[in-house]
Protein backbone atom coordinates (compact mmCIF):
# COMPACT_ATOMS: atom_id res chain seq x y z
CA UNK A 1 0.00 0.00 0.00
CA UNK A 2 1.00 3.40 -0.58
CA UNK A 3 1.03 5.78 2.02
CA UNK A 4 -0.17 9.46 0.97
CA UNK A 5 1.78 12.57 2.03
CA UNK A 6 -1.28 14.53 1.43
CA UNK A 7 -3.37 12.72 3.78
CA UNK A 8 -1.48 12.40 6.74
CA UNK A 9 -1.17 8.95 8.20
CA UNK A 10 -3.96 7.06 6.81
CA UNK A 11 -3.14 4.31 4.20
CA UNK A 12 -4.60 5.08 0.48
CA UNK A 13 -5.66 1.71 -0.95
CA UNK A 14 -2.95 0.89 -3.72
CA UNK A 15 -3.56 2.03 -7.29
CA UNK A 16 -4.85 -1.14 -9.31
CA UNK A 17 -5.57 0.25 -12.55
CA UNK A 18 -3.40 -0.38 -15.52
CA UNK A 19 -3.91 2.49 -16.99
CA UNK A 20 -2.71 4.98 -14.22
CA UNK A 21 0.36 3.06 -13.83
CA UNK A 22 0.95 3.30 -17.40
CA UNK A 23 0.04 7.66 -16.95
CA UNK A 24 2.89 6.85 -14.08
CA UNK A 25 5.11 5.17 -16.45
CA UNK A 26 5.17 8.62 -18.76
CA UNK A 27 5.87 10.83 -16.24
CA UNK A 28 8.18 9.35 -15.43
CA UNK A 29 10.00 9.16 -19.12
CA UNK A 30 8.82 12.98 -19.01
CA UNK A 31 6.96 15.23 -16.95
CA UNK A 32 3.33 16.25 -19.00
CA UNK A 33 0.50 17.29 -18.15
CA UNK A 34 -2.95 15.71 -18.82
CA UNK A 35 -4.17 16.05 -22.33
CA UNK A 36 0.05 15.39 -23.44
CA UNK A 37 -0.77 12.18 -21.43
CA UNK A 38 -3.67 11.39 -23.25
CA UNK A 39 -2.21 11.86 -26.27
CA UNK A 40 1.29 9.83 -25.49
CA UNK A 41 -1.07 6.80 -23.98
CA UNK A 42 -3.10 6.91 -27.02
CA UNK A 43 -0.30 6.54 -29.41
CA UNK A 44 1.96 4.54 -27.14
CA UNK A 45 -0.06 1.82 -25.59
CA UNK A 46 -3.80 2.46 -26.69
CA UNK A 47 -3.89 -0.57 -29.55
CA UNK A 48 -3.13 -2.83 -26.44
CA UNK A 49 -5.12 -1.06 -23.59
CA UNK A 50 -7.43 1.88 -24.68
CA UNK A 51 -8.71 4.36 -22.10
CA UNK A 52 -12.51 4.82 -22.07
CA UNK A 53 -11.97 8.27 -22.93
CA UNK A 54 -9.17 10.80 -22.90
CA UNK A 55 -10.50 12.76 -19.83
CA UNK A 56 -9.69 9.27 -18.07
CA UNK A 57 -6.39 10.82 -17.78
CA UNK A 58 -7.64 13.22 -15.11
CA UNK A 59 -9.09 11.63 -12.29
CA UNK A 60 -6.24 8.88 -12.99
CA UNK A 61 -3.53 12.13 -12.31
CA UNK A 62 -5.54 13.04 -9.21
CA UNK A 63 -5.55 9.54 -7.87
CA UNK A 64 -1.87 9.65 -8.33
CA UNK A 65 -1.35 12.99 -7.04
CA UNK A 66 -2.95 11.89 -3.89
CA UNK A 67 -1.02 8.97 -3.59
CA UNK A 68 1.79 10.89 -2.96
CA UNK A 69 3.39 8.95 -7.11
CA UNK A 70 3.39 12.32 -8.85
CA UNK A 71 3.39 15.52 -8.17
CA UNK A 72 2.56 19.12 -10.03
CA UNK A 73 5.62 21.17 -10.52
CA UNK A 74 5.18 24.64 -8.86
CA UNK A 75 4.19 27.28 -10.89
CA UNK A 76 3.75 25.11 -13.93
CA UNK A 77 -0.24 25.91 -14.05
CA UNK A 78 1.06 28.96 -16.18
CA UNK A 79 0.47 28.33 -19.63
CA UNK A 80 4.33 27.87 -21.09
CA UNK A 81 2.68 28.80 -24.55
CA UNK A 82 0.96 32.38 -25.81
CA UNK A 83 -1.99 32.11 -24.55
CA UNK A 84 -4.68 33.18 -27.48
CA UNK A 85 -7.37 33.68 -25.10
CA UNK A 86 -7.52 34.62 -21.68
CA UNK A 87 -10.16 32.18 -20.98
CA UNK A 88 -8.27 29.03 -20.99
CA UNK A 89 -7.77 26.91 -17.88
CA UNK A 90 -4.04 26.77 -16.51
CA UNK A 91 -2.41 23.41 -17.35
CA UNK A 92 -0.58 21.72 -14.26
CA UNK A 93 2.21 19.65 -15.31
CA UNK A 94 3.30 16.91 -13.40
CA UNK A 95 6.63 14.91 -12.19
CA UNK A 96 7.18 11.82 -10.19
CA UNK A 97 8.56 11.40 -7.14
CA UNK A 98 10.86 9.31 -5.70
CA UNK A 99 8.04 7.40 -4.51
CA UNK A 100 6.15 7.60 -7.66
CA UNK A 101 9.98 5.94 -9.62
CA UNK A 102 9.92 3.16 -6.44
CA UNK A 103 6.63 2.55 -6.81
CA UNK A 104 6.27 1.53 -10.63
CA UNK A 105 9.64 -0.37 -10.52
CA UNK A 106 7.85 -2.63 -7.72
CA UNK A 107 4.61 -2.67 -10.40
CA UNK A 108 6.53 -3.74 -13.58
CA UNK A 109 8.31 -6.71 -11.41
CA UNK A 110 5.10 -7.79 -9.78
CA UNK A 111 3.80 -7.96 -13.50
CA UNK A 112 5.57 -11.07 -14.31
CA UNK A 113 4.19 -12.43 -10.80
CA UNK A 114 0.27 -12.20 -12.10
CA UNK A 115 0.74 -12.77 -15.77
CA UNK A 116 2.15 -16.28 -14.21
CA UNK A 117 -0.85 -16.46 -11.96
CA UNK A 118 -3.15 -15.73 -14.50
CA UNK A 119 -2.02 -18.39 -16.78
CA UNK A 120 -1.79 -20.82 -14.50
CA UNK A 121 -5.51 -20.30 -13.44
CA UNK A 122 -5.92 -20.50 -17.07
CA UNK A 123 -4.49 -23.77 -17.69
CA UNK A 124 -5.93 -25.72 -14.14
CA UNK A 125 -9.52 -24.34 -15.48
CA UNK A 126 -8.82 -26.56 -18.59
CA UNK A 127 -9.42 -29.06 -15.91
CA UNK A 128 -13.38 -28.83 -16.08
CA UNK A 129 -12.55 -30.71 -19.65
CA UNK A 130 -10.85 -33.87 -18.13
CA UNK A 131 -13.78 -35.98 -18.98
CA UNK A 132 -14.30 -34.53 -21.75
CA UNK A 133 -10.70 -34.10 -23.87
CA UNK A 134 -13.08 -33.43 -27.43
CA UNK A 135 -14.15 -29.99 -25.61
CA UNK A 136 -10.77 -29.69 -24.27
CA UNK A 137 -9.07 -29.86 -27.84
CA UNK A 138 -11.63 -27.89 -29.50
CA UNK A 139 -10.45 -25.11 -26.93
CA UNK A 140 -7.30 -25.56 -27.32
CA UNK A 141 -7.57 -25.33 -31.05
CA UNK A 142 -9.81 -21.88 -30.49
CA UNK A 143 -7.42 -20.94 -27.95
CA UNK A 144 -4.36 -21.16 -30.39
CA UNK A 145 -5.49 -19.91 -33.13
CA UNK A 146 -6.99 -16.29 -31.31
CA UNK A 147 -3.79 -16.63 -29.30
CA UNK A 148 -1.73 -15.78 -32.49
CA UNK A 149 -4.21 -13.90 -34.30
CA UNK A 150 -3.79 -11.53 -31.34
CA UNK A 151 0.22 -11.77 -31.36
CA UNK A 152 0.44 -10.63 -34.64
CA UNK A 153 -2.64 -8.28 -34.52
CA UNK A 154 -0.69 -5.89 -31.69
CA UNK A 155 1.11 -2.90 -33.20
CA UNK A 156 1.80 0.70 -32.02
CA UNK A 157 2.51 3.55 -33.84
CA UNK A 158 5.14 5.55 -31.67
CA UNK A 159 8.41 3.31 -30.29
CA UNK A 160 12.07 3.97 -29.73
CA UNK A 161 13.96 1.31 -32.35
CA UNK A 162 14.85 -0.44 -29.38
CA UNK A 163 11.75 -1.19 -27.58
CA UNK A 164 10.25 -2.07 -30.81
CA UNK A 165 13.07 -4.72 -31.57
CA UNK A 166 12.15 -6.04 -27.79
CA UNK A 167 8.91 -6.01 -27.98
CA UNK A 168 9.07 -7.83 -31.62
CA UNK A 169 11.71 -10.53 -30.19
CA UNK A 170 9.38 -10.87 -26.77
CA UNK A 171 6.17 -11.95 -29.05
CA UNK A 172 8.36 -14.03 -31.01
CA UNK A 173 9.68 -16.20 -27.96
CA UNK A 174 6.56 -15.91 -26.21
CA UNK A 175 4.08 -17.16 -29.12
CA UNK A 176 6.41 -20.01 -29.76
CA UNK A 177 6.42 -21.37 -26.05
CA UNK A 178 2.84 -21.00 -26.06
CA UNK A 179 2.57 -23.06 -29.21
CA UNK A 180 4.38 -25.59 -27.93
CA UNK A 181 2.82 -25.85 -24.78
CA UNK A 182 -0.21 -25.86 -26.85
CA UNK A 183 0.91 -29.00 -28.58
CA UNK A 184 2.15 -31.01 -25.34
CA UNK A 185 -1.59 -30.31 -23.82
CA UNK A 186 -3.03 -31.77 -27.50
CA UNK A 187 -1.09 -34.31 -27.28
CA UNK A 188 -2.27 -35.02 -23.50
CA UNK A 189 -6.21 -34.47 -23.96
CA UNK A 190 -5.57 -37.05 -27.68
CA UNK A 191 -4.27 -39.82 -24.83
CA UNK A 192 -7.02 -39.39 -22.94
CA UNK A 193 -9.97 -39.39 -26.04
CA UNK A 194 -8.18 -42.23 -27.22
CA UNK A 195 -8.38 -44.17 -23.72
CA UNK A 196 -12.06 -43.13 -23.74
CA UNK A 197 -12.58 -44.46 -27.18
CA UNK A 198 -11.16 -47.53 -25.92
CA UNK A 199 -14.26 -47.93 -23.53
Amino acid sequence: MVRSAASGPGVVAPIRSTVSWSLLGLIISRPSYGYELSRRYERLYGAVLPMSSPSQVYPALDRLEATGLVEAIPGSSLDRRPKPSLDRQPKPWYRATALGFKSYEDWLVNQVVDEGRDQELWVRQLDVFADDPQAALRILDRFEAEYLRRAGDQHTTERSELVELLVAEQRRIVAGAMVSWVRVARARFRALAAIADQR
